[in-house]
């Protein structure tokens, strides 16, 4: 490989993010923004050029360039890494003793399900471990699609299930835990709720705590959506991308999805009444939404990609005697982001059928802000602000 090829692929990705991105006024930092986009979108490239010389697979470079930088030792945490099932798990503990039990916190992080590992949130856990008192247990799910699509949601189950069963050697309290995730992981976190509601036998989840999820993959043309399609670090194209992705399709019917073309017309009656721009506040509509033209049900990309109408992968569409048993939520919505009004609609579901929701919107964040916490002047204060408002909705239960 010629060693003029990478500083080519730098130029690539500065110029492809030049004169695709769009930087509306108000993001946090845009300059910064601009810089950390080119970067993921170069390696993105590199990872595709080396599959091409059949040197690695395309995700590679993306995940290596996203793994995180690991931070120096804790002298106030423990830290244990262990394997359930095959699933890694790193789990946080405060070193000084227990007054009381504390609380209980499952992370699953984010990054489509396809890149994203402990490292790369491991200076959220421990803040969280420290400014919270608890116990704080990191899921390293495996990815796909080495790892094939559900399979994440049963390693998510897995590990969820062996520290609800071991509590007392971690000393929580069961009346404290709390399931969290970002992103993809939120959409986790979600899921594993709905599943915990038919086991009886185990502790009940005190809350649910979700960073910017994605929840339903019935509606690509919400506000959102529109919005924000060319904003870092999540195009709308680039939600799509990484389903396929995630679910090992080739993109061919991709542009037909961001058109809503894989959903029946029977399916967009019944769950209108739970998934509609109508829903969205009119606050989040004045930044350019036009209501889309209608568009025609085609049954060929409905049946290349109707795992994304399931359930697992859209929890939003979940019926209200599920919802109305969730726990408690709290919600954190970015406006600069694709899957806001996901965030948004879920808020409003849980809240129509009396599950009580903390909401905090952050007005300057964008999709993946969490992935810079903890990293000094490579960080975003619109992330700082994020975690420390969770902190105290978390010491606040």
């Amino acid at each position: 490989i010629s060693p003029v090829l990478i500083p080519a692929l730098v130029l690539v990705g500065v110029l492809y993010d030049f004169f695709n991105s769009e930087l509306p006024p108000g993001i946090d930092q845009p300059l910064k923004l601009r810089f950390f986009h080119s970067l993921m979108i170069t390696a993105m490239i590199m990872g595709k050029v080396l599959q091409k010389f059949r040197i690695c697979n395309d995700l590679t470079v993306l995940r290596v360039a996203l793994d995180g930088i690991p931070p120096w030792r804790d002298s106030k945490l423990l830290i244990k890494d262990l394997k359930v099932d095959e699933v890694p798990l790193r789990i946080y503990q405060p070193k000084c003793p227990p007054t009381s039990k504390r609380r209980g916190i499952l992370y699953f992080h984010g990054g489509a399900g396809t890149f994203g590992s402990i490292r790369a949130f491991e200076r959220v856990c421990r803040y969280v471990a420290k400014k919270c008192n608890s116990v704080v247990v990191s899921v390293g799910y495996r990815l796909a699609p080495e790892h094939p699509y559900p399979g994440q949601y049963f390693d998510c189950l897995s590990a969820t299930l062996y520290f609800l069963r071991n509590l007392e050697e971690y000393h929580v309290d069961p009346a404290l835990i709390i399931i969290s995730g970002d992103s993809c992981g939120a959409n986790f976190a979600t899921v594993i709720c709905q599943i915990l509601l038919n086991n009886q036998d185990l502790p009940k989840v005190r809350a649910q705590v979700l960073f910017y999820p994605g929840l339903q993959g019935l509606d690509f043309q919400l506000p959102s959506y529109q919005q924000n399609a060319r904003v870092p670090m999540l195009f709308r194209k680039l939600v799509l991308y990484f389903c396929f992705r995630y679910l090992n399709k080739e993109p061919t019917v991709l542009e037909d999805v961001l058109q809503n073309c894989h959903v029946p017309e029977s399916m967009r009656h019944k769950y209108k009444k739970w998934v509609s721009a109508d829903l969205i506040p009119d606050e989040f509509k004045i930044r350019g939404y036009v209501p889309p033209k209608p568009t025609s049900y085609k049954p060929e990309v409905h049946e290349a990609v109707k795992e994304i109408l399931a359930l697992t992968f859209s929890p939003l569409l979940a019926e209200d005697s599920i919802i109305c048993q969730l726990p408690e939520a709290y919600i954190v919505t970015c406006e600069f982001d694709v899957l806001r009004d996901d965030g948004l609609l879920y808020k409003k579901r849980l809240e129509d059928n009396g599950v009580q929701v903390t909401w905090y919107h952050s007005d300057s964040g964008f999709h993946g802000i969490l992935a810079f916490f903890g990293y000094g002047i490579f960080s975003f204060l619109s992330g700082k602000k994020i975690v420390d408002s969770m902190v105290n909705y978390i010491n606040s239960l």
